[in-house]
């Protein structure tokens, strides 16, 4: 049986498609429901990897366990992983292909449709509904010519849209009004309802809007979704956690904000704790002399050094590393640590690059990517973070190169889905190094940082509870479901995804 489609597009990036496509698809398998998330192409730096070691984009892993179901690299064909402001990685069916400019892409990414339909129909065929996300807005006009991930993703898989807009930002009626009147008449009839979402206040004042908004586009309100007090995983692009920080917390961690930070999700559950302030750092007076510096993964770890070096941040980390202060590095963080960056195939150009010269390592681009699952056992380690030792963690890699260490010790003893083990990063006094992304997911792992950070000031360790992440995200997704039911004309959305086209 071929499934049923839904889908959210929005007037805008960041209108909050991501979050309602998640919501929906818990209510739906609340409901008893086998559904699953869709997203034709996804441009993000964060992304995640498959049990069989595909990569596709966060937010459709997001959704994939809103749902309850194991992520897919069905559910988000196309991967575009911005490496310039004009060019990105692409990623089909979970492998990269090459980088491209946007122009080359814009004229490419006719031939992927081929791969989209089959992605979609492999869902179509497993599942009662698909929830399919769109991306940016169906209103560019400069784009809708051979379009793979709006209107034209709409027409391909024959389903009815939900069109979201973004009143916390303003004007969400000429978004609405403004996005349909661009569409095409046959467009337009697929818009089956619209949703004001990210409301603030007294829904009562919002509903003369409301009338008029039926009036002028003859179409239904689906729904005023409030702004909701959540906390799940977001795309990197549009992310408020890059400005938000509790003043009065016990521990300061600082995580360097790289121009092009990616998989900043590792450190979601460092933030859900009470007592830990996460503070992004983007210039060197903003650094301090936080408890712990995090260098993060990026997409471009050349480019990247180049510019804490320009800009003072390096100097300082070093500064803060010869006073003792702990410095982790997670995967390309952990290569700018080490004594020299290589590129002999120009993965990000070519050449050589000193790197940060804290580790004894060497980091030497792959032209082949490595996406695998892993999990171990944390190594014994040295310095203030000592009490990581022995620590079980679980996680996944996702980088172009490997690490050549002259010294040191192993940060962990790692073993991936075919039951291969070896040693991964390193470990020299208070500076650390793994390629391992989602390290601190386990509540083991973060509860031994954290208390390590804590007796590192005499401060008694009790204070400060560890948390699941499994467990938290479930919650979550609960209170999201319950914000979309509560909020949400499901009964409507149920008669839209039955009567389909």
């Amino acid at each position: 049986m071929t499934a049923k489609s839904l889908m959210v597009q929005g007037t805008m990036s960041g209108a909050g498609k991501s979050l309602l496509v998640a919501g929906l698809c818990r209510v739906f398998a609340q409901d008893g429901y086998k559904v699953a998330p869709f997203k034709s192409q996804n441009m993000a730096l964060n992304s995640a990897i498959t049990a069989d070691g595909f990569e596709m984009g966060r937010a459709q892993v997001v959704q994939a366990e809103a749902a309850g179901i194991e992520p897919d690299v069905a559910m988000n064909p196309i991967l575009l992983k911005p490496t310039t402001d004009t060019g990105s990685q692409v990623i089909v069916n979970g492998k990269p292909i090459g980088t491209m400019a946007a122009r080359d892409y814009f004229a490419f990414k006719h031939e992927l449709v081929g791969d989209i339909m089959q992605a979609y129909e492999k869902l179509a065929a497993e599942y009662d509904i698909i929830v399919i996300e769109g991306a940016g807005s169906p209103a560019e006009i400069n784009l809708k010519e051979d379009d793979i991930v709006n209107m034209g993703m709409a027409k391909m898989a024959a389903a009815p849209v939900l069109l979201a807009g973004d009143i916390d930002r303003g004007g969400v009626f000429a978004q609405l009004i403004g996005t349909l009147m661009l569409l095409d008449e046959d467009e337009r009839a697929m818009v089956k309802g619209t949703v004001v979402n990210k409301f603030r206040g007294d829904k009562t004042i919002l509903d003369p809007g409301l009338d008029i908004l039926r009036e002028r586009t003859g179409i239904p309100v689906a729904g005023v979704i409030p702004y909701a007090d959540v906390d799940i995983d977001d795309e990197d692009s549009m992310s408020e956690r890059f400005s938000v920080y509790d003043e009065a917390a016990l521990v300061d961690i600082a995580i360097i904000r790289l121009p092009k930070v990616s998989n900043f999700t590792d450190f979601i559950a460092l933030e859900a704790i009470d007592g830990v302030g996460i503070r992004y750092v983007g210039r060197a007076n903003e650094l301090g002399n936080p408890d712990l510096i995090i260098v993060p993964g990026t997409k471009s770890t050349m480019a990247d050094l180049r510019w804490m070096r320009q800009n003072g941040i390096e100097a300082r980390i070093l500064k803060c590393a010869h006073a003792g202060t702990p410095i982790i590095g997670i995967c390309g963080g952990y290569q700018m640590l080490g004594k020299l960056v290589c590129d002999p195939h120009g993965v990000e150009g070519g050449g050589e690059l000193a790197g940060m010269g804290l580790l004894p390592s060497t980091a030497v681009f792959d032209a082949e990517k490595r996406t695998v699952r892993v999990g171990g056992t944390i190594g014994e380690l040295e310095g203030p973070l000592r009490a990581l030792s022995g620590t079980r963690i679980e996680g996944y890699e996702i980088h172009m190169g490997k690490s050549e260490l002259s010294g040191g010790r192993a940060f962990s003893n790692l073993a991936d889905a075919n039951g291969s083990c070896r040693d991964d990063g390193c470990n020299v006094k208070n500076v650390y190094g793994s390629y391992v992304h989602g390290l601190f997911d386990s509540a083991e792992c973060n509860a031994a940082l954290v208390s390590a950070l804590l007796e590192r000031k005499g401060l008694d360790s009790k204070q400060i509870s560890s948390i699941d992440m499994h467990t938290y995200k479930e919650q979550q997704y609960n209170i999201l479901a319950d914000v979309i039911r509560q909020n949400m004309d499901m009964e409507l959305v149920y008669r839209i995804v039955r009567e389909g086209l």
